[in-house]
């Protein structure tokens, strides 16, 4: 297939790019006018911009686009005023451009991605924060182009993720950062559950959902939210544990020292179903290994 992802320079960006090459899959990239393309001549990039409408068009239909990726978004856990404009601007006014011009140019699928904070304490819908609140409100933008084009189109939500070469400031490499140090770390009392999934298993979501938004026959399941789900859930103190365990460091922690963010995630959502076909493939052990190069 011939897939557009957006926000392929992330780390989720990166590993899915790298897999539907490997899958013998045809990728496009859109970057910025800035921007230098990080990829290899595999790759052929968009330049997005949104005056030149007709430019954009012209590519997807040239290169004869099959479906988009959308991986695209600012995530702040919180937001201050001057935070306000871009979030609406990269999470609400960039996906709703990039799906008025996949309509235009007959693109037939577009998978979004979503996440768990919209779905606070188990809701159908509350935002943890103002980043989810954006991610919600460009879900109901494109209820409007499900209603009145053909595009499928679907929504992947995802809560935390982890992996190999994650250069986010992300807690294994932080706990990993305090051990080689002996730094202690203030943190908060550690009961909450984390729902945290290894990247090979997002990537293999992504694409068992691509094939299936694919083969999408009637209107009625045009629309869908799905969700990657870890196998078993761990309370922050016990990720703590694993990972002393597993990378033989002692990790000093004063559980406690600060208190729990508003809005605290404490239970992650579950209601979601998951990709059909789709389970997780790693635990949480082989995938701390794997992070660090540990046989």
């Amino acid at each position: 297939m011939n897939v557009l992802i957006t926000g392929a320079t992330g780390f989720i960006g990166k590993h899915l790019v790298n897999r539907l090459l490997t899958d013998q899959h045809n990728v496009f990239c859109t970057i910025l006018k800035e921007e230098e393309n990080p990829f290899d001549q595999r790759v052929k990039m968009l330049y997005f911009w949104e005056e030149d409408s007709k430019g954009i068009i012209d590519f997807c239909k040239k290169n004869s686009i099959d479906g988009v990726i959308h991986l695209a978004s600012v995530f702040l856990v919180a937001h201050k005023y001057d935070d306000v404009q871009h979030l609406i601007d990269s999470n609400v006014k960039f996906g709703t451009f990039l799906l008025e011009l996949a309509v235009q140019s007959k693109i037939k699928w577009f998978i979004n991605t979503g996440t768990f904070w919209q779905n606070y304490q188990n809701a159908d819908y509350s935002p943890v924060n103002l980043y989810a609140a954006t991610k919600q409100a460009f879900e109901s933008i494109a209820q409007y182009y499900i209603e009145t084009n053909k595009i499928k189109f679907c929504t992947l939500r995802l809560s935390d993720t982890y992996g190999p070469n994650d250069t986010r400031p992300k807690i294994f490499n932080l706990w990993d950062k305090i051990a080689k140090s002996g730094e202690t770390l203030d943190m908060s009392p550690g009961d909450q559950l984390i729902d945290i999934s290894y990247i090979d298993d997002i990537i293999d979501a992504f694409i068992l959902l691509m094939v299936h938004i694919s083969s999408y026959i009637d209107k009625s399941s045009k629309a869908s939210v799905y969700a990657v789900k870890a196998k078993k859930k761990y309370t922050l103190k016990e990720l703590a544990k694993i990972f002393e365990k597993v990378t033989n460091q002692k990790i000093n922690i004063n559980w406690g020292a600060l208190p729990y963010r508003d809005r605290e995630v404490m239970v992650p959502w579950t209601k979601g179903s998951v990709v059909p076909g789709w389970e997780p493939k790693f635990n949480m052990e082989t995938g701390i290994k794997l992070i660090f190069g540990i046989q």
